[in-house]
């Protein structure tokens, strides 16, 4: 950590940053050009170093308490996420869909669109317990009213903090010094009136014993009612990236001029599944199409109509009664999910003499949030001629066309979505010291402390059924007299409960209906779902660290000053078990994992390791405005050795108006304990598996994701260069440029699901098809097996690359009776291409299906009058993009296309830019000092951009018919409150 004085932070694009002169603005402290004597100091993240005035190489922005308390965010990640380089981050709202590994309600950080994992948090300087095996840690865990400012360092910073730090360091700093009282309300909606949320904090601190002791207290209490489907009405134009049915491989490769090859997808409205409808379709054979209704109540059975086909490929339909097939399905999805969050803050401090001072601290957060995923579509499901619910017309047409049994599919629509309701409680105790002494002439400063974390997860789905018992119900008949079973003649029942073989039978079995939109009896419903019980998961993450740093600045003295030096050790122990009843387990034999469940199939997580770390780190005057920082660290892994990361800086202030800048270090990332120990928790999904005349049928499988304890850690070379400028004939305007490279070897990864497939059943890559399974076993991938499981396995295999612009310009000025504060940020994104040495190398910048397009910007202007008003106003957004960076764009006349290269009828992604707007009004009221403010984000309610997501996953319905990690889905949506301090 290095510290700067507050009057140099005053004089840069950092001198806004929380301190006595606030500004609504977030900001660049390290692009502070100018050394100041000044009797404050604050740490700022980026180097060990302590040091009055020092500029460290490595870019730092700054987001101060002003410009949180002027956004209000209702989870302080919802603002860190708007800034440029923060990009792909995860959120409550749009992890929903993450079931199966324990995600859902997690709210993340992602520095660069490289991934949470590669960007490292810190609580007030230090590690924080991971919130999932992933490595996430869950940014609404720290207490919101006591941070002081939200730091994040730009560059790679793991000679400084260890393993993670690759893409660049976010902390969350306390505000430790706190006295007095203070206390606030919030209240957001959105225009349509939903998602409304309430937040209540307080925080108090004392000082006691003269002045030499300090307590702090703060808690927080968070709640919001969901938006539990996606009641907008840009998502009902059924827009989606399908599978082309005009598109055929043969035609692509005739040597005919005249036959006419089509692209492979197809982007467009009027698109929607032609594999199911809400109470069953049959798609296939001689009375495809015949779809059923609601119950008829003259025959107690469903109404029997005729699907209006459009054109088919895989599970897409284009046109026909798309609006039929998807009612029900199409937006069943959480926009935005119900959450309830506690937290509370206590840390307690004494200082004893200026060389010891001892602190204690502790915090508990308590999240709990439910979500759901989709109404979950099924496929293929039998049912058989003498189905007691089945029409009698039908029937008929079975024995006319001698069918004993016909497949349809269905969205369960008698069924509530599936989804989950997780509960997450993490607890963080820290005990510490630290002080300054002098020896020799040499002024030391030393700190030490240790922490203990806990993270304790309850991950429960909800209406999710299993699997065995869906399929007992399903297959219902009228017993006949003399049963075996014993029932009436005439009684509805469950086949197995009747038929020859008596150890299948299950006398709670209820006959399900599943012939129609509403036939389902309560009995039935409650016997799949398990009369309750529910897929469950319990299990505890545990961190242990143990460190000591020492540091001086007058080691040595220079021709051009003195040098500064910092070194320390550190330990640290992460752990995680777990526990989950053998009902809920999947079956795991030979390799392949069966589900008992449609969602969780969870499997408990064990496994542990420790690293040991020691660090140096100096800053080395070279002359009169130019400094060298230097750093080093060594770090030895339990499950995979050492590894040596570095970092080398120059800091060249070449006038007083320009400053240079730059960095070059050696960051890692380590696997973390779900890439290492990941026991194979198995998740439905499916995949298109690609046919020789260039069609796809889809299957739903098993997904098995399981941990490789031989991986290494990933190892990253960043290059960052920029500059400074302050034009002195110019007062008020400071402006920085940086750029940066950054390149991972060996980085962990592994494939997708459709991505093996595509290896596999186009390219004949072996090693992808020894991950499937089919009907004929695993490795087994004959054309025509039908899919049932494949395996996900991480290994480093992967390069990647990235390279970008950071900008960030300021001015203040005083414009009549108040002062005008202006500022802009954009980050410049020109490459992020991965290589796995296998398939054609990919570049995800400028593609906006994803998180990081071309150019993202944030501008801000303020005004703040001395009577206590203030207004902001902000314009941010992304420039359009396309879907896919290899895609080739054509109609009539593609080229073959391939798994490399996909032919595709529109490669473009629009841009959108969002207004919001803030006020506060400051006044003392009793005594107390009090402050009513409105934010009003998105002003203009303005659509989200649509984008067609697919073609894969029977879930592409359900979800936001955009990309929700660049464009607004809640449309306008108002925060108001009141604050008082005394």
């Amino acid at each position: 950590m290095a510290t700067a004085s507050l009057s140099a932070l005053l004089l840069a694009p950092g001198h806004l940053a929380a301190q006595t002169a606030e500004s609504p603005a977030p900001v660049l402290e390290s692009a502070a050009p100018q050394e100041a004597a000044g009797s404050g100091e604050i740490t700022v993240t980026g180097t060990r170093i302590v040091r009055d005035g020092y500029d460290a190489p490595t870019p730092v922005s700054v987001i101060s308490t002003k410009e949180l308390k002027a956004e209000a965010p209702a989870n302080i990640s919802d603002f860190v996420n708007t800034l440029p380089a923060v990009r792909g981050s995860g959120t409550a709202a749009s992890s929903n869909g993450s079931l199966s590994n324990g995600a859902a309600g997690i709210n993340t950080v992602n520095l660069r669109n490289l991934g949470a994992a590669r960007t490292l948090v810190l609580f007030d300087g230090q590690r924080s317990v991971a919130s999932t095996t992933t490595g996430q840690v869950d940014v609404n865990t720290f207490p919101q009213t006591l941070i002081a400012r939200v730091e994040v360092v730009t560059g790679g910073a793991s000679s400084a903090y260890g393993s993670d730090a690759v893409s660049g360091v976010v902390n969350f700093v306390l505000d430790k010094e706190f006295t007095g009282f203070k206390t606030n309300y919030e209240y957001g909606v959105t225009t349509y009136g939903d998602g409304a949320n309430h937040k209540i904090n307080f925080t108090a601190g004392k000082s006691f014993s003269e002045g030499r002791g300090h307590i702090l207290l703060s808690g927080e209490y968070f709640t919001q009612k969901g938006i539990q489907s996606i009641d907008r009405d840009w998502n009902d134009s059924g827009y989606f990236l399908a599978n082309n049915p005009a598109y055929s491989a043969a035609a692509c490769t005739d040597s005919s001029a005249t036959t006419l090859c089509y692209p492979e997808y197809y982007v467009g409205s009027g698109i929607g599944t032609g594999q199911f409808t809400p109470g069953g379709l049959i798609s296939t054979g001689p009375l495809r199409g015949t779809y059923f209704g609601s119950i008829d109540p003259a025959t107690g059975k469903a109404s029997v109509n005729q699907l209006v086909f459009g054109a088919t490929s895989g599970q897409w339909m284009l046109g026909g009664d798309y609006d039929i097939t998807s009612a029900g399905h199409r937006s069943s999805a959480t926009l935005l999910p119900s959450e309830k969050r506690h937290n509370a803050f206590a840390r307690v401090s004494y200082d004893f003499s200026p060389a010891f001072n001892i602190f204690g601290q502790f915090s508990y957060s308590r999240y709990g949030g439910q979500s759901y995923y989709q109404q979950t579509p099924t496929t293929g499901v039998t049912i058989q001629r003498d189905n007691a619910f089945l029409p009698d017309s039908v029937r008929a047409a079975m024995v006319s066309n001698n069918l004993n049994s016909i497949q349809i599919g269905t969205s369960n629509i008698f069924l509530p979505p599936q989804g989950s309701d997780n509960i997450r409680q993490v607890f963080r105790y820290v005990a510490g010291a630290n002080g300054d002494f002098g020896t020799g002439g040499i002024d030391w400063s030393w700190d030490a402390y240790y922490q203990l974390g806990k993270a304790k997860t309850h991950e429960e789905l909800t209406n999710a059924w299993n699997i065995q018992r869906m399929a007992n119900a399903t297959d219902a008949v009228v017993a006949q007299a003399g049963n075996v079973g014993g029932y009436a003649a005439g009684t509805i029942v469950c086949r197995i409960n009747v038929d020859a073989n008596t150890a299948n039978d299950d006398r709670n079995c209820a006959p399900l209906n599943r012939i129609g939109t509403n036939g389902a009896s309560a009995a039935a419903i409650n016997y799949v779902l398990y009369g309750g019980l529910q897929p469950l998961r319990k299990q505890e993450l545990k961190e242990e660290v143990a460190a000591a740093n020492f540091s001086t600045n007058n080691l040595v003295d220079l021709w051009a000053g003195p040098i500064s030096l910092a070194f320390g050790g550190e330990y640290r122990k992460e752990s995680v078990t777990g526990s989950v009843d053998p009902l809920f387990q999947p079956i795991v034999a030979n390799g392949v994992t069966t589900g008992t469940w449609i969602y969780g199939n969870y499997l408990p997580t064990f496994g542990r390791y420790n690293v040991k770390e020691a660090y140096v780190e100096t800053v080395v005057p070279l002359f009169k405005g130019m400094d060298f920082n230097g750093a080093f660290r060594i770090t030895d892994y339990s499950t995979s050795g050492s590894v040596q990361t570095w970092k080398a800086g120059l800091n060249w202030q070449v006038i007083s108006d320009i400053r240079l800048r730059g960095t070059l270090s050696r960051d890692i990332r380590a696997p973390n304990l779900s890439e290492l120990f990941a026991p194979g928790t198995g998740r439905t999904n499916t995949v298109n598996v690609p046919q020789a005349d260039g069609s796809t049928i889809p299957y739903q499988f098993n997904e098995s994701t399981v941990g490789n304890p031989d991986l290494k850690p990933e190892v990253a070379r960043t290059f960052g260069v920029g500059a400074v400028l302050t034009p002195s004939f110019l007062p008020g305007f400071s402006m920085a440029v940086d750029y940066y490279n950054i390149k991972i070897d060996d980085a962990i990864d592994s494939l997708a699901a459709q991505t093996l497939i595509n290896q596999c059943y186009e390219q004949a890559i072996a090693n992808a098809c020894s991950a499937i399974s089919t009907t004929g076993g695993r490795g087994v991938t004959t054309p025509g097996l039908a899919v049932t499981s494949i395996e996900i396995k991480p290994t480093n295999f992967v390069s990647q690359k990235t390279s970008g612009i950071d900008i960030e310009a300021s001015y203040r000025r005083e414009v009549g009776p108040g002062a005008l504060t202006l500022r802009a940020l954009a980050s410049k994104a020109f490459k992020l291409e991965t290589d796995n040495g296998v398939t054609a190398t990919t570049d995800a910048a400028g593609q906006n299906t994803g998180g990081l397009p071309d150019w993202t910007y944030r501008f801000s202007a303020g005004y703040d009058l001395p009577s206590g008003f203030s207004i902001q106003a902000i314009a941010r957004g992304v420039s359009g993009g396309v879907y896919n960076n290899n895609y080739i764009v054509c109609s009539t006349d593609c080229p073959a296309s391939s798994a490399d290269y996909r032919t595709i009828n529109l490669n473009k992604i629009k841009g959108a830019t969002y207004f919001d707007l803030n006020a506060n009004y400051a006044f003392d009221l009793g005594g107390s000092k009090t402050e009513l403010f409105l934010s009003i984000r998105n002003l203009f309610d303005k659509d989200p951009v649509l984008v067609g997501n697919g073609p894969t996953g029977n879930n592409t319905p359900a979800y936001p018919q955009t990309n929700r990690a660049l464009y607004d889905v809640l449309g306008r949506v108002f925060r108001l409150g009141i604050r008082l301090s005394m």
